[in-house]
């Protein structure tokens, strides 16, 4: 009887042991010597890749999306987009909040249905109505056939920070003509910040929106 408590001792006491030593190596010096790597190689993106204008403001993520809109009026439960910025991918895809309205949540999530939903048949048609309305300016028209797909539906996530050079282009007319710009110096803006493919082959061509209208709002400063 004895031999077997003294057993189940040692074993309770080894498998002790063991939980202590795993938990200061993996829950405190594996994460602190992770985190500190980080810090020392990639401070930037271990920091969530913040960015930050010329006054040294941080303004956003180079990895979240977020909208440039006019200040809601009363009564309107969506925002109007404010057209003096590039403008991002739609971020609505989840629609509306109504699972707990007692809270103000950010929904996000992509327009994902398929090709005969009624909703997204509704969705895409109402979104290129938009572009192309709020794009055409006078002496440049949009045509629907112009308006690229990111333009009218959401990304997986619904939070993609990029556009495509297509349609941060297809933009370029109304946001010089609503800041006063020259098309050309807006064009060569969205020239400069067109970032290509991963290692040459991976993904597509992409546009940074933030990094797009912090340059542009640098330009305005200028003019």
């Amino acid at each position: 009887m004895n031999n077997s408590v003294r057993n189940t001792a040692r074993v309770l006491g080894a498998g002790l042991r063991a939980l202590l030593v795993l938990t200061v190596v993996c829950g405190v010096l594996y994460p602190l010597a992770v985190t500190g790597v980080a810090q020392l190689a990639f401070p930037g993106r271990a920091n969530g890749s913040e960015v930050k204008d010329t006054s040294g403001k941080v303004v956003g993520s180079e990895l979240i999306g977020q909208r440039y809109d006019l200040p809601p009026k009363a009564g309107q439960e969506t925002a109007a987009p404010d057209l003096r910025w590039f403008q991002p991918r739609p971020s609505n895809g989840l629609g509306s909040n109504s699972v707990n309205t007692q809270y103000a949540l950010i929904l996000s999530g992509a327009t994902n249905r398929s090709g005969d939903n009624a909703d997204l048949i509704k969705w895409v048609t109402d979104a290129k109505a938009a572009v192309v309305k709020d794009n055409s300016v006078p002496g440049h028209p949009v045509k629907p056939a112009d308006v690229p797909a990111d333009a009218v539906t959401s990304s997986g996530s619904g939070l993609d920070p990029h556009i495509s050079p297509e349609y941060a282009r297809l933009q370029a007319h109304r946001v010089a003509a609503r800041n006063q710009l020259g098309v050309a110096a807006v064009e060569k803006l969205v020239a400069d910040h067109t970032e290509d493919r991963a290692l040459g082959f991976i993904g597509e061509p992409r546009v940074n929106v933030l990094m797009l209208n912090i340059a542009l709002r640098d330009l305005m400063a200028k003019g």
